[in-house]
């Protein structure tokens, strides 16, 4: 079970920083005057008078194209009900966030102050010039109903009501796969559907698309069975009353092939469910709780295909699944609507994807070994990178089938490539080493917790069920700071290194350090000493076995925090130094630098090591290492001792690591320019791709660059992350943030986890 979330956590999330989740950036430069000529006054007319010759033209030079409106009146907000228009705003941010992140639109998020149909469509039919789609979101029904009508008949760019559709295409997926496994077929089930608000109704209507029998589906709502009876029905129930005799939920399940709960918890009971049909299908979607527990539903019927609206159970029906893809691929091809032939496509799309081989990151993510089709998975988890690939195509080939599609694809290999390229691995990354270190999480040392932002960070990894946090200082400062600024932390183990308490553990430390630096000029009385340090307690902890790994530095300078750790815990075997990398996660995707903290003028030889374990670091990370040998040369053509020493170490390497993607000495545009690295160096083994790491030929070269594309390319920078150690230990930036703390403590467990592996 997950953990649950903090109330003060969430609403933190949400204010701190700069308040809410989305912002808008310049996509042109914009420094000097005659670029601000160029985006306004006079230059803008120019696009202007473009558009205004061919309307179509407004794809061309304005960002149109990929922007869609996410709108909502605040009538129906998640459980919450009618909470208003501005209630409803973090929830329409939020829906921006996930379109941009997995599928790269752009939001502009309206909430509307109107509940009345004609105002809605009259306000949405205005703004539509401005967009590429719409996406309607939480109106509730069935309102809603006849405001999507009215605007398909209106408009002319893609248009949907996620709380509709989105649900109707996640299930259906689902549907398709379980009758496969359950043997069944769709013209032969019975359905039950229990609620009949937005989602239900149009999950049913897709259901009958797809071949389920009219007379064979029944709709139940508070009241009762949509049924002959029921004179309180208003159109979009009445399409769905049936013939049969029945009255009840109860009565309905009775025989049922599937049950779809958008409804309340609680209301299947286990006598319900072991009424229902062989191999019986439960979407039971209420959330929290679902209609029947998962736990209990799976008790009662071992024979059972169950999928909840919940992460920490099987098969959750997240519309996060269509949505961005479905408008990515409705947009991509300027399609005039979303119509019932692009549903089914995703659909078809996502039924499809699950039974397709999983990619490893995936089964990470869900803490699994080999995740693979069968009734625990139906659907395709959120965090599949192939989604993007897969889902956006068939919906974009269905309007172009369908007649709908203004500019159809003519490469759809190179439309895939389009579509990966255009989000970086760095969100997939983070939340796959996240996803990992939860897995098998490890005691982590904290070694500066008399510190706020550390203690913060420590909250959080309990929180996301990353690490288990050992805080090192003094007691009742920790305690003071964790009352006063009210965090989770009070049954997390403290140890202060000068405390009584500690005596026995301090002295067989620090004889155990006096052994190893006895003749390093350390004497006994130095070692006690040291050891009332948290520099060299942490370590110690960590080499002893009382911890997996430490992290420090927030407030100490980078020597006086990695010297300890190369003095107690010492280098790996086999490694003849220890090097330093930093991961740059940048909007190309993340980039390791190495090295960049530790070894300052390397020779041939250590450019080898540090190489070797930068390339076995960045396949911990499930990526294939393209390594270039950087320079202030390109392949030998200017002369000089780092060109030399560069090229030296890419001739070992070829020699010694003939499958190793590395190449070099060169200039670190070519790099990372694959066209122009192709263009004059065709030879190179990198000419093929671009390169994913970077080996700096000295120290203060990697410390310059990664620091500037930090402050100055809006990278985020995780590190800096030692390699070479026998045991894991990482030092922080001084001044890190909360969030760059919480990433290098995923990398320690990590690190942690691949030690006890080997």
């Amino acid at each position: 079970m997950k953990t649950p979330l903090s109330k003060k956590n969430a609403l933190a999330y949400h204010a701190d920083g700069r308040p809410g989740k989305i912002e808008v950036i310049p996509t042109k430069p914009h420094n000097s005057q005659y670029d601000l000529t160029l985006a306004y006054s006079p230059g803008v007319a120019e696009p202007c008078l473009e558009i205004k010759a061919n309307p179509e033209d407004v794809y061309k030079y304005t960002a149109k194209g990929n922007l869609v409106a996410v709108i909502s009146n605040g009538t129906a907000v998640l459980g919450l009900g009618d909470i208003g228009p501005e209630a409803g705003k973090p929830v329409m941010e939020g829906k921006g966030l996930l379109f941009k992140i997995f599928a790269d639109i752009d939001v502009f998020d309206i909430e509307l102050s109107d509940k009345s149909i004609e105002g809605m469509v009259n306000t949405i039919k205005s703004i539509a010039p401005t967009f590429g789609g719409i996406n309607l979101e939480d109106i509730k029904a069935p309102e809603c109903f006849e405001v999507e009508d009215r605007l398909k008949e209106l408009l002319d760019i893609p248009l949907m009501h996620d709380d509709q559709h989105g649900t109707a295409i996640i299930t259906s997926a689902g549907l398709l796969n379980a009758l496969e496994i359950s043997g069944k077929k769709i013209e032969e089930i019975r359905v039950v559907v229990n609620g009949a608000g937005a989602s239900a109704i149009s999950c049913s209507k897709l259901y009958l698309s797809l071949g389920v029998r009219p007379e064979n589906l029944v709709m139940v709502d508070s009241k009762g069975v949509l049924n002959k009876k029921r004179t309180d029905l208003n159109p979009w129930k009445q399409k769905f009353v049936t013939g049969r005799d029945i009255n009840t939920l109860a009565e309905a399940m009775k025989d049922a092939d599937m049950f779809l709960g958008l409804s309340v918890a609680g209301v299947v009971t286990p006598e319900m469910l072991l009424s229902m049909a062989d191999h019986p299908i439960v979407f039971a979607l209420a959330n929290p709780t679902p209609e029947i527990s998962y736990e209990l539903a799976t008790a009662t019927r071992k024979d059972l295909i169950m999928g909840t609206g919940r992460s920490d159970f099987p098969n959750q029906v997240n519309n996060v699944l269509g949505f961005p893809y479905i408008f990515r691929g409705a947009m991509d091809v300027r399609a005039t609507a979303i119509n019932e032939e692009m549903k089914l496509a995703a659909a078809h799309a996502l039924a499809d994807l699950a039974k397709q081989p999983v990619p490893e990151e995936v089964n990470i993510a869900y803490q699994v070994t080999n995740l693979k089709f069968g009734k625990d998975y139906i659907i395709p988890k959120p965090s599949d990178p192939r989604l993007i690939t897969h889902v956006a195509p068939a919906v974009a080939k269905a309007a172009m089938d369908t007649g709908v599609a203004r500019k159809p694809v003519t490469d759809w290999d190179a439309y895939r490539d389009e579509l990966g390229k255009r989000l970086g691995l760095s969100n997939p990354l983070i939340r796959q080493i996240k996803a990992r270190a939860k897995k098998n999480p490890r005691r982590v040392v904290f070694a500066e917790a008399e510190n706020y932002k550390i203690l913060k960070a420590a909250e959080i990894v309990v929180e996301e069920g990353i690490a288990i946090p050992i805080l090192l200082g003094n007691r009742d400062v920790i305690l003071g700071l964790i009352n006063e600024h009210d965090l989770e932390l009070h049954d997390i183990e403290i140890i202060d290194p000068r405390s009584p308490e500690e005596n026995e553990r301090r002295e067989s430390f620090a004889a155990q350090f006096f052994e190893k630096r006895k003749r390093r000029g350390v004497t006994m009385n130095a070692a006690r000493d040291m050891m009332t340090h948290r520099n060299y307690f942490g370590p110690s902890l960590v080499e002893n076995g009382y911890a997996d790994a430490m992290i420090s530095g927030l407030t100490s300078s980078y020597p006086a925090t990695i010297r300890p750790a190369l003095r107690i815990i010492g280098k790996k075997r086999g490694a003849s130094i220890v090097s330093g990398m930093y991961i740059m996660l940048t909007k190309k995707g993340p980039i390791f630098f190495a090295d960049t903290t530790v070894n300052m003028n390397p020779d041939a030889d250590k450019l080898v090591e540090i190489t070797k374990q930068a390339a076995a670091t960045v396949r911990q990370f499930n990526l294939e290492p393209r390594i270039a040998m950087l320079s202030y040369s390109n392949f030998g053509s200017v002369e000089g001792n780092i060109p030399i020493i560069v090229r030296t170490a890419v001739e070992k390497l070829h020699k010694e690591c003939p499958d190793l993607i590395v190449d070099g000495d060169m200039q670190a545009n070519f790099a990372i320019n694959n066209d122009l690295l192709r263009e004059n160096f065709p030879f190179s083994k990198l000419a093929d791709g671009p390169a994913n790491t970077l080996i700096f030929p000295y120290l203060t070269a990697g410390n310059i660059a990664y620091k500037l594309i930090q402050e100055l390319g809006g990278a985020e920078a995780i590190g800096p992350i030692l390699m070479g150690l026998s045991k894991s230990v990482h030092v922080l930036q001084m001044g890190s943030s909360v969030s760059e703390i919480v990433n290098m403590v995923t990398i320690a467990v990590i690190d942690a986890q691949r030690n006890e592996s080997t």
